[in-house]
């Protein structure tokens, strides 16, 4: 297993080449829990993620090996942006196998990161394959979070968080096949025995804790997740004695709450972080893990690297769920002053209309009328049914969920 010392390895060889990232106090979630809650901010290590840290690591304690035949990695997202980036910046070739399904987002900044991107296999497993085949060619095989260099890398956040914040009573961190919080609770628990390190993962893929019921990692059936960088099927072999030894607990978290947590992060911190950054929050506004008031909690972000088109529709669904988008429609007379007179009810409940679609003349809405599918931002659910209470009220026919 990884020591602290060897995380201490890790942390001098690494510097200068990965950024040291902020830890900063968030009063309005410290309001909400009553404890003093701290962001270790990953989204904004180099890459967008933390993984450069255990690839940074990994690569400069083998740079002699690695000089020839450089390395290879297998990954859809972060571990291979992680890769390019510590393997450009050692000087290193880095090739990259990538599912089919990649996206094209992901696979072009991992090209401009230098690295070569192969596409091959319609599924991660494929792809770690051909990796594999590469390695037996001479690259050296990188893998995402079942390896010791890799977890010492990771494991330089603990050291992090102790030393601009030694009183800190728990760390929640995101966990996926498991290397991150490996690392991190085995420099947490050498610095401050006493601390609490809870693990959260996404209710669609719930392999950590399985492997801690079952006392050895098992496959479990991975169902789609906006938190795509913790859905991962079966924990590591490595990465588990530290999960059963070292973590407290571990804790799943619905969709809804992650979306949610996104939302908050983005409103309030200005921060973009993807669905696995913010499973943590998720779990700690979701009520699942116990707080005591005036502890000090710390959130690891791990990372911000989420499509624009996906983070539009989780944070529109999101506020939709909350009540702080409205949808509906009305039937109204096709007569002149009709629509103003709707619009009129809205303006006066203070309601901002973002979008308005007119149809008359359509085969389901009669000769004479109009269908008017209007899209409102409240202030929230008790905003949203007041303004639907006014809306009947004037006389106007109301069907929501258009």
């Amino acid at each position: 297993m990884v020591s602290l010392e060897d995380i201490r390895a890790a942390e001098t060889r690494i510097a200068g080449h990965i950024i040291r990232t902020p830890l900063v106090y968030s009063p309005t979630l410290s309001e909400r829990t009553g404890a003093r809650v701290y962001l270790k901010l990953e989204m904004l290590q180099k890459a967008g993620s933390f993984k450069v840290r255990g690839a940074t690591n990994t690569i400069l304690s083998r740079i002699d090996a690695v000089r020839e035949h450089g390395v290879v990695a297998a990954s859809a997202g972060n571990h291979a942006q992680g890769v390019a980036v510590a393997a450009h910046a050692a000087g290193v070739r880095a090739t990259i196998v990538m599912p089919s399904w990649a996206s094209i987002a992901k696979q072009e900044a991992t090209r401009g990161y230098g690295a070569e991107v192969l596409l091959h296999g319609s599924s991660l497993e494929e792809s770690i394959a051909r990796a594999g085949e590469l390695a037996r060619g001479g690259m050296l095989f990188i893998h995402p979070y079942d390896d010791d260099e890799v977890i010492a890398g990771q494991g330089t956040i603990g050291t992090e968080i102790l030393e601009d914040l030694p009183g800190t009573d728990l760390i929640i961190v995101p966990v996926g096949g498991g290397g991150l919080i490996a690392g991190i609770a085995t420099a947490a628990k050498a610095l401050r025995p006493g601390i609490r390190i809870v693990g959260v993962q996404a209710a669609a893929c719930p392999s950590a804790p399985e492997a801690v019921s079952a006392g050895t990692p098992v496959r479990v059936s991975a169902q789609a997740t906006i938190a795509d960088g913790i859905r991962v099927a079966e924990t590591g072999s490595r990465t588990f004695p530290v999960l059963r030894d070292l973590v407290d607990s571990i804790v799943l978290v619905s969709e809804n709450n992650i979306a949610d947590a996104m939302l908050l992060l983005l409103e309030r911190k200005h921060i973009v972080a993807e669905g696995a950054g913010a499973a943590p929050l998720a779990a700690l506004l979701g009520g699942s893990i116990a707080i005591p008031a005036g502890s000090t909690v710390v959130l690891v972000i791990s990372g911000g690297n989420v499509d624009s088109a996906q983070l539009f529709r989780i944070v529109r669904q999101a506020m939709a769920r909350q009540g702080r988008i409205l949808r509906f429609s009305v039937m109204l007379n096709d007569c002149p002053g009709a629509l103003a007179g709707l619009l009129s009810v809205i303006a006066t409940q203070g309601g901002n209309i973002v979008h308005i679609d007119h149809t008359e003349g359509a085969g389901d809405v009669p000769v004479m009328m109009a269908r008017v599918e209007i899209e409102v931002e409240t202030r929230g659910r008790e905003h949203a049914d007041a303004l639907l209470d006014a809306i009947t009220n004037a006389g106007y026919p109301v069907t929501t969920g258009s």
